[in-house]
């Protein structure tokens, strides 16, 4: 098999692997109202529950850090993504609360080790290719979260259990994610093992913060939308019941869309102008939506935000990786830490805010929070970050990459 068939097939494989766990998380999210009626978890207990979930995930980004020094991230995916569709099946198989616990736990474990291996992989296959693929990655999530969450409607409206709900989900995705594991493409076995014992270096972590910052606030922008959005619209905005749950699904559809063209812009403009760009409209959006005189004006809000906040999280991956060219599987372990931290500071922040004021002014609060990330948009590289400008030459009708890695495209 040639080098660029090599990178092709691990290009598609890795996809799958990001759209498995989109389905994945989809169906663990949507249902919780079902799990919470299963196992009779109190609403007083539930936010202890779902805090669970991101800091063990967050803890086990770290162990992934260590444990990359000894084996692939490949090797960590490989078995990561059917432990977490097995975890998310034990969610639905319990009868008593402890069970419930366990496999939650077991799921956040899991899911932390399997976010980070998969965004190594990604950053790694990005420098390979030497043009930006990262936000075509984080699409095949956001299209598994769409159907995921499809899914767990129908589940939901035929009130099927959540054992029902899910066998056929683990049973079909998770012999595919074994086989697909096979084509996974590591980075030189030499060069990732010297980084990752060289780790980030003296001062290296006061460099990658900036990142660290972007990644909890474009989470915190994300978890209002997942956590907030319908109720917003219902109680805030008088909406009624079932136009209510429309926001989530246009927001996950503008960040599909977003991503699947995004890497062209990327190309053509450069990753600093992406990201200083989708900021803006993000920011826009949940202005819109704090401003809002109805139903209709919060949902361009919300369609407004699914465009903005789509490019932040995988370029501040991409970052991260050029950051740190010799050190890219640490630097990506730790920056992973900061997705949990914006999850578990987003919907009790908002809450918060909104029960002792009011929702629309708590919608501001995470619109100050994503435009940090102008003042930090220069740590998204302003050289060597449009992977394809000045990299590549035209030979014939094929664009040819003379770049990192010298592999066709």
């Amino acid at each position: 098999m040639t080098a660029d068939a090599r990178l092709s097939r691990g290009r598609g494989a890795l996809g799958f692997s990001f759209f498995v766990q989109g389905v994945t998380f989809a169906l663990l999210v949507t249902r919780i109202p079902a799990i919470q009626d299963r196992y009779g978890i109190s609403d007083a207990l539930l936010p202890a529950f779902l805090a669970a979930v991101p800091i063990l995930a967050g803890l086990s980004s770290v162990a992934t850090e260590h444990l990359v020094k000894r084996v692939a991230p490949s090797t960590v995916l490989r078995w990561a993504q059917p432990l977490v569709l097995l975890a998310l099946l034990g969610v639905g198989a319990g009868t008593e609360m402890w069970h419930v616990a366990l496999a939650l736990g077991a799921f956040g474990l899991f899911v932390g080790a399997l976010d980070a291996s998969m965004n190594m992989l990604g950053v790694s296959l990005q420098g390979a290719y030497g043009r930006s693929i990262m936000l075509g990655f984080h699409a095949s999530y956001s299209l598994g979260g769409i159907l995921g969450a499809s899914a767990a409607w129908a589940g939901a409206h035929w009130h099927l259990s959540l054992f029902t709900s899910y066998l056929p989900a683990v049973v079909v995705l998770l012999p595919l994610a074994l086989l697909a594991s096979r084509s996974y493409v590591d980075q030189d076995a030499g060069a990732a093992k010297a980084g990752a014992q060289k780790g980030l270096g003296p001062g290296g972590f006061k460099l990658l913060l900036p990142l660290c910052l972007v990644m909890a606030c474009a989470y915190i922008g994300d978890s209002t939308v997942s956590n907030w959005s319908a109720k917003y619209l219902q109680d805030v905005l008088g909406s009624s019941e079932q136009l209510a749950t429309v926001p989530y699904n246009v927001y996950m559809v503008t960040t599909l869309i977003g991503r699947a063209v995004g890497d062209q812009g990327v190309r053509r403009f450069g990753a600093v102008a992406v990201v200083r760009i989708g900021t803006v409209v993000a920011a826009l959006g949940f202005a819109v939506v704090a401003g809002a005189p109805g139903p209709w004006a919060g949902m361009l809000g919300f369609t407004l935000l699914g465009i903005g906040l789509c490019v932040i999280v995988p370029q501040t991956f991409a970052a991260a990786g050029r950051l740190f060219p010799g050190s890219s599987d640490t630097a990506i372990a730790r920056l992973n830490i900061f997705n949990y931290v914006g999850f578990l500071i987003g919907a009790p922040l908002v809450g918060g805010i909104g029960d002792a004021w009011s929702y629309r002014g708590a919608m501001l609060v995470p619109m100050v929070l994503v435009l940090v990330t102008l003042f930090y948009a220069r740590s998204f590289g302003a050289q060597g970050a449009r992977y394809g400008v000045g990299h590549e030459r035209r030979v014939g009708d094929r664009a040819v990459d003379v770049g990192r890695g010298g592999n066709e495209v």
